[in-house]
């Protein structure tokens, strides 16, 4: 998979979906921005969280969108394999697919200089 592509065109879905329902997605909007501002934690370890449960819940695009960030947050892939660990612990099986989704989309997104 493309995963660059992917994102991208899960972005044009989401934008499509505002148009139709701009009063819900303002306000998840407003839901993402109150959790991921201040608090205790910083962005890369609410990042791996996120990343945590969308690997859990076998959430594809989320899982996309949570390593795009988490590389622009400056994690590193070892980090990433921990939280991965710790995913497929508490997920199983079917954590271990889509965990195995989530460290490919980190290596495509991340090029050779973090492989």
């Amino acid at each position: 998979m493309d995963y660059a592509a992917f994102i991208n065109d899960t972005r044009n879905r989401s934008r499509t979906l505002a148009k139709t329902i701009p009063d819900a997605m303002k306000g998840f909007g407003a839901l993402s921005r109150g959790v991921k501002d201040g608090g205790t934690l910083g962005m890369k370890e609410k990042e791996f969280v996120a990343l945590g449960i969308a690997v859990a819940v076998r959430c594809e695009p989320c899982i996309a969108f949570h390593v795009e960030a988490l590389i622009k947050a400056g994690a590193t892939r070892e980090e990433l394999g921990d939280v991965l660990a710790m995913s497929i612990q508490m997920g199983g099986g079917p954590a271990v697919m889509y965990a195995g989704k989530a460290l490919e989309c980190w290596d495509q997104l991340a090029g050779p200089q973090q492989g």
